[in-house]
């Protein structure tokens, strides 16, 4: 089984940003995953799965996602094909949730990597501000949960500074990852 990158950092830290730049730039063994999210997918931000609050209570219910929690008056999910993709040997990275990680520890034991997005919070208030998504007080409560973040940060956290540019924070993340295997996978066979 190979490892779960559970990507976490406060809200504007650059997440969405940084699991795009991967998908559309790939690793060899690595696999995005997305969220399942009882957002519009209109909403901006990451790249997920819009459900509705039942479509999510029908998946839930039948066993579909590997883990699952709400936040900020919304249901997150990730899937069960990330189960897949790791027996099949690709690392998988995903936006995770610090109040769940111990869930998704218990889950993947070992296998599960925390990987820490660290900004500055005068960076942090720039770019929630920038996005136009919260009120001021919602920013507030945001930097707040932030400030609060960085002194609960895992002890085992892959830290990941995010302060410049992103072609920067990719490298660095890059620089985290393990070097691709030679792993043999499964190809259809032709007919």
């Amino acid at each position: 089984m190979a490892d779960l990158f559970y990507l976490m950092g406060p809200s504007g830290s650059g997440k969405d940003s940084l699991l795009n730049a991967l998908a559309y730039q790939p690793q060899p063994t690595l696999i995005v995953g997305h969220r399942y999210i009882t957002r519009p997918a209109s909403a901006g931000g990451e790249n997920h799965i819009e459900l509705s609050e039942a479509a999510f209570a029908q998946r839930r219910d039948r066993g579909l996602f590997a883990l699952h929690w709400q936040a900020h008056q919304l249901r997150y999910a990730l899937g069960i094909e990330i189960d897949l993709w790791l027996q099949l040997g690709l690392n998988v990275m995903v936006n995770g949730s610090r109040g769940h990680l111990a869930t998704a520890r218990l889950r993947y034991g070992s296998h599960l990597i925390p990987l820490c997005l660290q900004v500055a919070p005068e960076v942090l208030f720039q770019r929630l501000h920038q996005r136009a998504r919260e009120t001021p007080e919602h920013i507030n409560q945001r930097l707040a949960r932030a400030s609060a973040y960085q002194h609960t940060l895992p002890a085992d956290c892959l830290l990941l500074d995010n302060n410049g540019s992103l072609a920067d924070t990719l490298a660095a993340l890059r620089a985290l990852l393990p070097a691709p295997h030679n792993t043999p996978y499964p190809q259809e066979n032709p007919s």
